[in-house]
């Protein structure tokens, strides 16, 4: 078996592509020759559950998961080409917009957005991460949460207000939440941790975002721009 995988992988190398090559001969069983499932989840989308990284993608392929097998005949550097033609399963297809990215970066800068949100380690991370957000959202998706962004907010996302007995409010994001505490995650980055029995109030802000909306404020070809820089956003190839 090991001789065969190292045969298979080498060929591919000529090919350019020995991830597929692996991925089709080992994992396509389950996961279907595209990614689109059978036996096991499909992989043809932006986000997988269960592997949020590409590191915890490389782990659960290496380590296995409740019935998928651990692929410990493969060397590390397969395990990487794997993993990284996986993550091309989900990404989109490139569409002809027509904005122009480089100056959609400029309108980037001058709306503040990097106060928010973290391109290829430069900004904050208040919001999501935008490093790759062009292979996972199209430009459709992109066009309407700068314009309204409450509308396109992700499932169990949650804006909140939590009023302690003493000291002053915090507002945030929600990021666990159990019967008796709840943690959240200011524009500042800080992280709280309260006892809900010990708050004088939690109010929970269904439907709000702290990303302002856009519309009335950015359009024409300044909001073409944008949407363009952003959907040419897709990461590392």
């Amino acid at each position: 078996m090991r001789f065969w995988v190292i045969g298979v992988v080498m060929a591919g190398c000529a090919l350019g592509q020995p991830g597929r090559l692996i991925f089709e001969s080992q994992c396509a069983l389950c996961h279907g020759q595209t990614g689109g499932g059978g036996r096991g989840p499909a992989l043809n989308r932006p986000k997988l559950d269960r592997a949020p990284d590409d590191e915890a993608l490389r782990t659960l392929i290496t380590d296995g998961r409740g019935d998928m097998p651990g692929a410990w005949q493969l060397h590390p550097d397969e395990v990487v080409s794997v993993a990284a033609y996986v993550r091309t399963l989900g990404a989109l297809p490139q569409e002809t917009l027509p904005g122009d990215a480089a100056r959609g970066a400029r309108v980037y800068a001058s709306k503040g957005c990097a106060g928010c949100h973290m391109v290829n380690g430069q900004g904050e991370g208040f919001g999501p991460e935008l490093t790759a957000v062009g292979a996972r959202r199209n430009a459709a998706f992109l066009r309407q949460t700068i314009l309204k962004p409450a509308t396109t907010l992700p499932e169990g996302f949650l804006y909140v207000s939590a009023v302690p007995a003493s000291g002053a409010a915090v507002r945030g994001i929600r990021v666990n939440e159990d019967s008796f505490t709840i943690q959240v995650r200011n524009a500042g980055g800080r992280y709280f941790s309260f006892r809900k029995s010990q708050l004088k109030s939690l109010d929970r802000l269904t439907g709000q975002t702290p990303m302002p909306a856009f519309e009335g404020q950015t359009g024409g070809v300044d909001l073409d721009d944008l949407v363009a820089y952003l959907a040419g956003l897709r990461g590392t190839p």
